[in-house]
């Protein structure tokens, strides 16, 4: 197939487009600069198109021929504290890009596109309850709630489409980026420890498995609606504190104080602090298994080297 992708130059998007070109697909990819792409774009089958202003249209080219799109754009949401400024800024980089994107597909396209995957986020649910949360949980009203809930409805306004699949993206492992980038510091220093009391639940998914979440969902015409990228075993801080220690050989004794990072970050510690158990319903429903159940697992996986 030719899958047109946003924000395929991101941590989740490098890592999906070496999936899909090791799979003979091509790829039509957006990115602000054509300038500098990784080596994995250094590929006959990968065509960049620049979009540098998302509040207008991408170039009408980018859609010339895609059987489907995957739509991962996005700032970043822990970049930065959550001032009144990048709150706008994450919202118009999910939501209106996402908007500016399905106008153009609705009003050139001359037959319906065989999918639309677009990214959202488990903060999409309540969070400190203490049951696991699923696909058919209520959503939550907090910042990031309220992101998502605008993220996904913005993938809906395409009417020109077979299927739309929404994939809510829990914590992403992998020690390349993402979280564990910023986690690994001051462990590697022998200075990581849980955070607060350490009783707040994670959901998490391997990299590895996210990717082939997203590869299934463009190649299974069966897929569509809401799926949870989360593993089955949410881990309390305490626990992955202590998963990421031992992989790594280093102590894990020395406590961060809630309070701090509620100083250093503001609202933006809530993605740290705040406590969410949520699985996934529909994926071993629909007998799609994940390779990295536990945190155990998964740390053992990324710091397999060691």
């Amino acid at each position: 197939m030719k899958i047109l992708i946003t924000g395929a130059t991101g941590f989740v998007g490098s890592a999906l487009a070496k999936k899909l070109l090791d799979s003979g697909h091509e790829l039509n990819i957006l990115t602000r600069s054509r300038e500098n792409l990784p080596d994995v774009f250094k590929n006959s089958r990968v065509t960049a198109f620049e979009w540098k202003d998302t509040s207008v249209a991408p170039p009408i080219e980018s859609i010339s021929g895609i059987n489907g799109v995957i739509n991962l754009m996005g700032e970043n949401i822990s970049a930065k504290r959550w001032s009144n400024e990048q709150k706008i800024k994450l919202h118009t980089s999910r939501v209106e890009s996402t908007k500016n994107l399905t106008n153009l597909l609705n009003h050139n396209l001359t037959a319906p596109l065989d999918f639309f995957i677009s990214a959202s986020a488990v903060g999409i649910y309540p969070v400190g309850l203490t049951d696991c949360l699923n696909e058919d949980s209520k959503t939550g009203k907090n910042f990031l709630a309220e992101l998502c809930k605008d993220w996904e409805a913005a993938a809906y306004t395409l009417t020109k489409v077979k299927r739309i699949v929404i994939i809510r993206t829990a914590v992403v492992l992998e020690k390349n980026g993402g979280a564990l980038t910023k986690m690994l510091p001051p462990f590697k220093l022998g200075l990581g420890g849980p955070i607060g009391n350490g009783n707040q639940y994670m959901s998490w998914i391997h990299l590895d498995d996210l990717v082939n979440i997203y590869t299934k969902a463009a190649t299974d015409p069966k897929m569509s609606g809401v799926y949870n990228a989360a593993a089955p075993h949410p881990t309390d801080n305490f626990h992955f504190t202590k998963a990421l220690g031992k992989v790594l050989h280093k102590p894990t004794l020395i406590p961060v104080p809630a309070a701090a990072l509620k100083i250093a970050f503001g609202e933006m510690s809530s993605v740290i602090l705040d406590s969410q158990k949520v699985i996934s319903k529909r994926l071993p429903e629909e007998g799609i298994t994940l390779q990295y159940e536990t945190i155990e697992s998964a740390m053992n996986k990324i710091f397999e080297t060691r």
